[in-house]
Parts: structure tokens; C-alpha cells; sequence
């Protein structure tokens, strides 16, 4: 059985937005305030959200390889993004000038939107535990999944060939 690639895309989506509300859930019941780096990943799930609706809407195989490569790269960086957290920056007290705080910064979304996208703690303060595994663990696991399941539509669009949908 096969999944559809809009269905695929949908729940990427939807797990995208869930990773994003689960963080703020922690940030604001929790107390659990983000680093740079934790708003960083969530601008990516942001993203991938954004790029997988697309793909379920553009159901050409133009579109299914599109939206599956810019998840690929997505969920690529945002991995690349929950290990430097965790092998590198959390062990940083500041995380200022950091590639992360510079991105958010740039883009002006701490100011924005800054209940979502401002970083309020350190990247050593905001090194916690959900279940026993690193919080950062559980984003990266998401991230592979999605990296994962996009380049299954990658290869599965590759094969269809031009007219398939």
C-alpha cells in the first residue's frame, strides 16, 4: 500500500506545526525558554510546514519533486541545527553572534513575532530533557523522518516518470 504524496505531504505539515506547538507549549507552560538555536529549528519545521502544503496543492510530479527536495534541504539543515546545538552550542553560555541568533535577527522575527521567535535563554540554559532524551534529540529525530520521507517521494516521483501524478 502507498501512501499519496499529498497525504505524505499533509501530515509533514501537520507534524511540522505540532513540533512548533509542542515548543511553545514548553516555552510558555513549562517555562522552558528557546536559544537561538531552538528558534532556528523552529523556523525550519515553520518552513517545511509551508513547503509541504505546497506540495500537497501542487500535485504535479514537478511540484511532488519540488516540495520533496526543499524538504530534503529543510529537514537537512534543521538536523544539521539540532546537533551543533547539542554538541557544540550547549555548552556555550552565550549564544550571541551565533549563525542561529544572526538568521533570527536578520530576518527581524524575534521582533516580530516574539513570543515564537525570540530566543530568551542561553544555549546552556536551554539544554533540557523530555523523557530522558535531549530536547534537541527529539527535533533531529523529526527532522530524519521528514528527510526520510521526502526522499521516499523523490524516488517514488523519479520513477513515475513525467506524466504521473
Amino acid at each position: 500500500m502507498t501512501i499519496s504524496a499529498r497525504v505524505a505531504f499533509g501530515a509533514i505539515a501537520a507534524f511540522s506545526l505540532a513540533a512548533v506547538g509542542a515548543a511553545l507549549v514548553s516555552q510558555h507552560g513549562y517555562d522552558m525558554q528557546p536559544c537561538p538555536w531552538c528558534v532556528l529549528q523552529r523556523l525550519i519545521f515553520v518552513a517545511i510546514a509551508v513547503v509541504a502544503a505546497i506540495g500537497a496543492v501542487w500535485t504535479s510530479r514537478s511540484g511532488t519533486l519540488a516540495a520533496a527536495a526543499g524538504i530534503d534541504l529543510l529537514a537537512s539543515a534543521g538536523f544539521g541545527a539540532a546537533m551543533w546545538q547539542h554538541f557544540v552550542a550547549a555548552s556555550s553560555t552565550s549564544c550571541n553572534f551565533t549563525l542561529a541568533d544572526k538568521i533570527i535577527s536578520g530576518l527581524g522575527l524575534d521582533g516580530l513575532l516574539p513570543e515564537i521567535f525570540a530566543p530568551r535563554a542561553s544555549c546552556a540554559e536551554a539544554a533540557v530533557d523530555l523523557l530522558g532524551m535531549p530536547y534537541e534529540f527529539w527535533s533531529a529525530a523529526l527532522f530524519v523522518t521528514f528527510l526520510a520521507a521526502a526522499a521516499g517521494m523523490l524516488v517514488s516521483a523519479g520513477r513515475a516518470g513525467p506524466s504521473a501524478r
